[in-house]
């Protein structure tokens, strides 16, 4: 059982940003973490230290968030939608990415709309089924 709140919702802001946590939506594929560790480290409390890069950087990189867990206040995020056609990518040795809307439908029947790119976890490891939580790489997870 986790111990986060998964209706959490955080914010943490540099002055010129304000970068938006919404725990129901991160999947913790770890992306905000591989590609920005100075800003993300989720081994950190608060995890989110905006004071370690430049806004640009930052916004670059909530950017990349997958799920649109990470989002930002005001006009500088990309589209959390998706318009076109899903694409399926296998990543190397990681989780299979969706591109595009999708609404997820688990066994008790609950359904949940996930847009832009969503991770699934392809080793069976990962604490967030049936989404990618990173857990390929602690596993050494190949395919």
């Amino acid at each position: 059982m986790s111990d986060r709140h998964d209706d959490e919702t955080r914010e943490y802001s540099n002055g010129d940003i304000t970068v938006v946590w919404q725990a129901k939506k991160c999947m913790h594929s770890g992306i905000c973490f591989a590609g920005l560790r100075q800003v993300f480290n989720p081994k950190r409390r608060p995890w989110v230290d905006l004071s370690q890069a430049s806004t640009e950087q930052i916004v670059a990189q909530v950017n990349e968030c997958p799920s649109g867990a990470l989002s930002l206040k005001g006009g500088t995020a990309k589209s959390t939608t998706v318009e076109a056609e899903r694409i399926v990518e296998v990543t190397p040795n990681g989780p299979l990415l969706v591109f595009g809307n999708v609404t997820v439908k688990r066994p008790d029947g609950t359904c949940t709309e996930h847009h832009k790119v969503t991770a699934f976890c392809r080793c069976g490891a990962s604490g967030n089924k049936p989404f990618c939580d990173g857990s390929h790489q602690r596993v050494g997870f190949k395919g």
